[in-house]
């Protein structure tokens, strides 16, 4: 580091040239990166061959789920009519001619009383469109509403409703949008920066930030001409990387206040600071990085792009810190450094304190500290996974209305998430007629050619659940429904959203325990390196691990049972938790809390190495890092609270478990559970076999002579 450190101090304008020709071309090319993004989230497995062989021939449906238009005919008419089925026909029919490569089955095409409420007035039709796989790309709301209004009779009223309208559409509270999003937690970040440090340094860590995230940008910009990136790489960049960035900032910048307090020259605080605290900040980077890893070899396209841009984030994040922040510091360092209203001088007396504390009442902590966490991981016993059910998904709005218009007529949810079975031909009618009788079917149909239902030697017979297929419910019934089907004759396969997620919980989950294992590791070994200590990095990946728990445990307690998510996010009981956001908030946290484990692990260990007393490392460590942990941590968590402020429910969700696991893990893991157990194994905290380092090639520290108040309460021998 320090070598790294000599280099880019002797090429300051070659480095800041560097950066400056990254940042201006993130900014000109962000535009088409963000637009060539896709939200795609095909799944492995059945249901993907079947629905990308329906979409090859039909040019539409598959995981897709459809538009659902309502019809509601005036008051004295019925639509089983025939006049009036007729006349639903013709507008429906206007959707077709409107809207190239549709499908559209309803009562005029199937004569299927489902159709229609119980009050004879509402009818809808399931209308699959081409599937369009751009982020931000083209919908065919606007299209489908003007061909309707055109067409509809006098006193007829007309909603559109269905998944895709529920998840973006018209929520409760529309989102606010990635840019506003951005600019939330960047203003919270500068005031939080501004009382760290009394002084315009805290506008420093903001252009860090604020180049990262342009660097991540152009290099994931560069990926999206190879590969299918995931919209969501989008939010975790601009959010997530900019809190990294200013996590990894924020530590060099104040080790490097607190050796310039200490006497040295500006030239040689850069030097140790980079030494200690841009170590620190490399390893950090790396076990973000290694989380993110495991999602690059996952066979799902979504969440493997998401591993590609989301190891990024850190990676870019401690070029900057290792390079262009010392390059700042050198130059212009001690003029931003003003008027310095706080000093670093001396550690925080309050964390000082608490850590004095904890350490004389280890016990109470330790086991305050487990009770705490057993509380928030409970209600994760009982995650299910799957989608946020249609009623959390919108709340208000169009699409909400036209689906409370059929629900409360006797139609079920379930009819936006239909199964698509792809038949031979002439099996279609009796794969409809069998897939009807199955429990938890509302219906199923086999609209036929006229309706485009049947092209070639093929057809599609769609079934309609009672439960949506998002919901772990109607998961259930899918799975009925593909235990009773496949293998049948004439059945090539079920597809549809229900049948895409139970193959996704296989392919993913299934295989979750041996990622976990393997990252954890990884991880154990880059940490024991780090720290020249087994047991530190034992506790390290065991309390990741709890923090992670407990994140699951917040989103289970708060959106999927709905205690808080109405009052704070305006979204009721969800049923259940977005497919893929345990594995992005495991892939995020497992990292991210690792950086405040490493922060003040690392400056124990330093004291440790100087004093030789356990208990001055533990009061000295936590007095210098404490502060700069919790504000780092309410930094990101500032940018996960903006991420929030979006209007889709699924990032809700994710931002809700990620603020959690961060606060719990600085709050109650980092600054009572770590420095209880570091209390408590005393000298065992600092145990390395000779055999160990020379695998990690380190060496083994030398023992240390503690002051009396350092008893040890564990003994490990070597």
């Amino acid at each position: 580091m320090q070598a790294l450190t000599r280099f880019v101090l002797r090429h300051k304008a070659l480095v800041s040239l560097t950066w400056l020709l990254v940042a201006v071309a993130g900014v000109l090319t962000l535009s088409g990166t963000v637009h060539r993004m896709t939200n795609d989230f095909a799944m492995p497995g059945q249901a993907y061959t079947v629905d990308s062989q329906i979409v090859a021939q039909y040019g539409n449906g598959g995981s897709q789920p459809p538009y659902v238009p309502v019809l509601t005919v005036p008051r004295g008419e019925r639509v089983t009519q025939p006049a009036v089925a007729a006349e639903t026909g013709r507008v429906l029919g206007a959707i077709a001619a409107s809207v190239p490569g549709v499908r559209v089955a309803d009562y005029s095409s199937t004569g299927n009383r489902e159709f229609v409420t119980s009050d004879g007035r509402t009818t809808f039709a399931l209308v699959f469109i081409p599937p369009s796989t751009s982020f931000g790309g083209p919908t065919q709301t606007a299209v489908i509403t003007r061909a309707v209004d055109a067409a509809l009779p006098s006193g007829w009223r007309f909603g559109l409703t269905g998944e895709d309208l529920l998840a973006n559409g018209a929520p409760a509270s529309k989102g606010t949008g990635l840019v506003v999003e951005t600019m939330i937690g960047s203003v919270g970040a500068l005031v939080i920066l501004a009382l760290v440090f009394g002084s315009f340094l805290a506008l420093l860590p903001l252009v860090i930030g604020g180049v990262s995230v342009l660097g991540t940008f152009l290099i994931v910009g560069g990926l999206t001409q190879i590969t299918q990136i995931s919209q969501i790489v989008a939010y975790l960049i601009a959010l997530v990387g900019l809190g990294v960035a200013i996590d990894y900032s924020l530590l060099v910048v104040t080790r490097w206040r607190e050796e310039r307090s200490a006497g040295r020259s500006n030239a040689d605080a850069v030097t140790v600071a980079m030494g200690h605290a841009g170590r620190a900040v490399v390893f950090s980077g790396l076990t973000v990085a290694i989380g993110l890893l495991s999602m690059i070899v996952l066979p799902v396209p979504m969440l493997r792009s998401v591993g590609f841009g989301g190891v990024l984030v850190p990676l870019v994040s401690v070029a900057a810190a290792v390079t262009l922040l010392p390059v700042i510091l050198s130059a212009i360092g001690p003029r931003l450094d003003w008027p310095r209203l706080r000093t670093d001088r001396r550690p925080s007396r309050l964390f000082s304190s608490w850590a004095a504390l904890v350490y004389r009442h280890r016990w109470v902590s330790a086991a305050a500290g487990l009770g705490i966490m057993a509380l928030l991981m409970a209600p994760a016993l009982s995650l299910h996974l799957g989608l946020p059910g249609a009623s959390a998904e919108a709340t208000a709005g169009p699409a909400h209305d036209a689906l409370v218009s059929l629900t409360s007529g006797g139609v079920p949810s379930g009819v936006l998430t239909p199964a698509e079975v792809l038949t031979s031909r002439g099996s279609a009618a009796a794969v409809a007629a069998r897939a009807s009788g199955l429990p938890g079917v509302y219906t199923a149909v086999a609209p036929g050619t006229g309706a485009g239902f049947a092209r070639g030697a093929t057809a599609v017979v769609d079934v309609l659940p009672a439960t949506e297929s998002t919901l772990p419910a109607g998961q259930a019934e899918v799975a009925s429904i593909e235990h009773a089907l496949l293998g049948r004759p004439g059945v090539i396969g079920v597809g549809g959203d229900g049948a895409s997620l139970i193959d996704f919980d296989a392919a993913v989950y299934g295989e979750f325990p041996l990622m976990l294992s393997l990252i954890a590791a990884a991880t154990f070994v880059l940490l024991a390196r780090a720290f020249r200590s087994v047991i530190l990095a034992l506790k390290a990946v065991v309390f990741n691990l709890l923090s992670m728990t407990a994140a699951y445990g917040v989103m289970t307690w708060v959106f999927q049972d709905g205690h808080g998510s109405m009052a704070l996010f305006g979204v009721p009981a969800t049923g259940a938790i977005t497919m893929w956001v345990p594995l992005m908030v495991f892939a995020f946290l497992f990292g991210l809390s690792m950086d405040y484990e490493v922060f003040i692990l690392t400056r124990i260990r330093e004291e440790y190495d100087a004093s030789g007393s356990p208990r001055r490392a533990v009061t000295e460590g936590l007095g210098r890092t404490g502060r700069l942990v919790t504000s780092a941590a309410a930094i990101l968590t500032l940018g996960f609270v903006s991420m929030s402020t979006s209007g889709q429910t699924d990032l809700k969700i994710l931002a809700t478990g990620l603020g959690a696991g961060i606060l719990v893990d600085a709050v109650v893991v980092r600054c009572l559970l770590l420095p209880a157990m570091v209390a408590l194994f005393g000298r065992a905290n600092w145990w390395l076999p000779a055999w160990a380092g020379r695998a990690l090639r380190v060496s083994a520290p030398a023992p240390a002579t503690a002051d009396s108040g350092a008893a040890s309460t564990v003994s490990v021998t070597p």
